[in-house]
């Protein structure tokens, strides 16, 4: 069933997004959702990661630690569902910032040089937590899926029992990231009055909002470029400043916290950087250049950083370091996690995914749980019980099943160190059919107390597998195992 023209948005008033004042703040009501809370944070997770493959990330600790301070005490005021908020700065010179489902909230680096307080940038962060918290990009993705399946999703009949997938694949798969970057003027106007409450409730003037609005006016007429994409991604209409001041003259003078930090530092340490790009240059162009890593001879990534994060997995079975600057991604299951820098997934032209560069580490049964009992290996010879030699040949085979274009290099097998415990380390080579590169994987296994296999792919262009070696090796190192957890 389709909508008749103009019914949609009937539809959209008829379900919920009436705004009126009440007392001393203007009450907004979220709009319709086809997804729940927990599709929100899944599909905000798995657009995040392509986002931070497209997009260079700062890698600048001081400015990093400074938005998620701002952005966890803006948070603390926040409504709605309590997602795990994230705050992240881009390496971009535009004066924009955005937000995906779940929480996953970007800032420009071009913004936090530009804005002249720290209630301004307050305002900015708390419009994007505002239409996080009011579920504005998948209330946007259901009117799309709204528009295609007709009216029958809104009694369960096919939205009830759809599943993530088939709701995201319904309006373009994760390249509808674009459906959460622009937002309708009335969309806009609620994140703003929603964002202003969360000012004045973590301490700040919303007035200093509709200061930065009044800014960005002057900066369309005198240097329209650098705020071309933040009028782009959020339309504004002529009374949003005067409708912004109304809300904080309801909410009256807010009750003023300490500065979460030195603005000032922060800005002067980012004008010693090297510039960054433009989004449009970006688009143009290829490679995320302006990051403030510089690739090492003979690689063809941004340099892995210095600085390291731990991992830790969901149910505590492994933690892991990896570098600030590359992205963690938890397997289908939970258990196992991918780790990746940006640049580390290569597309072909038939558009399968290959990854060129990063990390895995998973977990592996040999011989399909057949350790103790007699059995055949595929080199046909029959045995009781299963050396690690073994069980690592048996987790390289099925490697090899999926990737036939990999050759074992026996000779350079040895014995390693894996969190104190004696391993397998092994090297398979071989050019990839997806990017017609020669690629290197060192596979590590570690056995643990119920005789399964904890495993890391370590993997890299060959041309490349030297000048990687370092950070793979700092990550091998860093693996520690709870041995008190059971695998399923």
């Amino acid at each position: 069933m389709r909508l008749a023209p103009g019914s949609l948005a009937l539809l959209v008033a008829t379900l919920g997004l009436p705004v009126a004042v009440a007392g001393a703040q203007t009450v907004v009501r979220p709009g319709f959702n086809l997804f729940s809370v927990t599709q929100d944070a899944e599909i905000g997770k798995q657009s995040a990661l392509q986002v931070e493959r497209q997009m260079p990330m700062l890698s600048d600790a001081a400015a990093q630690r400074y938005v998620s301070a701002l952005g966890a005490r803006l948070v603390a005021q926040a409504p709605g569902p309590k997602f795990a908020y994230q705050f992240k700065v881009a390496n971009l010179s535009d004066l924009n910032a955005f937000a995906l489902p779940g929480g996953y909230i970007y800032v420009h680096r071009g913004l936090l040089q530009q804005v002249r307080s720290e209630g301004e940038l307050a305002g900015v962060m708390a419009h994007e937590i505002a239409h996080v918290a009011l579920r504005h990009p998948t209330n946007q993705a259901s009117k799309a899926y709204l528009a295609q399946a007709g009216l029958g999703v809104l009694g369960g009949r096919l939205g009830g029992r759809s599943t993530t997938g088939q709701l995201v694949n319904a309006v373009g798969g994760f390249g509808m990231n674009t459906l959460f970057l622009k937002f309708s003027r009335s969309v806009e106007s609620q994140a703003d009055i929603v964002g202003s409450q969360i000012m004045a409730k973590a301490g700040y003037d919303p007035v200093e909002m509709a200061t930065f609005f009044a800014y960005m006016g002057q900066q369309a007429g005198g240097n329209p470029g650098a705020v071309a994409r933040f009028l782009s991604d959020h339309p504004a209409p002529a009374d949003r400043e005067a409708r912004v001041r109304r809300e904080a003259s309801l909410l009256g003078a807010p009750r003023r916290t300490p500065a979460i930090g030195s603005l000032a530092m922060v800005q002067t340490r980012l004008k010693g950087l090297p510039p960054a790009k433009t989004t449009a240059q970006l688009a143009q162009g290829g490679t995320a250049a302006g990051n403030t890593n510089t690739a090492p001879t003979g690689l063809s990534i941004e340099a892995p950083s210095s600085r390291y994060n731990t991992y830790q997995q969901r149910n505590r079975s492994f933690t892991i370091e990896q570098p600030d600057n590359w992205v963690a991604g938890e397997s289908s299951d939970g258990f196992g996690v991918t780790i990746l820098p940006r640049g580390g997934i290569a597309t072909n032209a038939r558009g399968f995914e290959n990854i060129s560069y990063g990390v895995i580490v998973n977990h592996f049964v040999p011989f399909d749980g057949a350790i103790g009992n007699s059995f055949i290996d595929a080199q046909n010879s029959a045995y009781e019980t299963a050396t690690l030699e073994q069980a690592t040949s048996d987790l390289v085979r099925q490697i090899r099943q999926a990737n036939p274009h990999l050759t074992r290099r026996t000779e350079s097998d040895q014995r390693t160190t894996v969190a104190g415990v004696s391993s397998m380390e092994v090297h398979l080579a071989g050019q990839s059919p997806q990017t017609g590169r020669d690629e290197a994987v060192t596979v590590v296994a570690r056995e643990v107390a119920d005789g399964h296999i904890i495993y890391l792919l370590l993997i890299a262009p060959s041309d490349e597998a030297a000048a990687i070696k370092p950070t793979f090796d700092r990550m091998l190192r860093s693996l520690r195992i709870n041995e008190q957890v059971a695998h399923q």
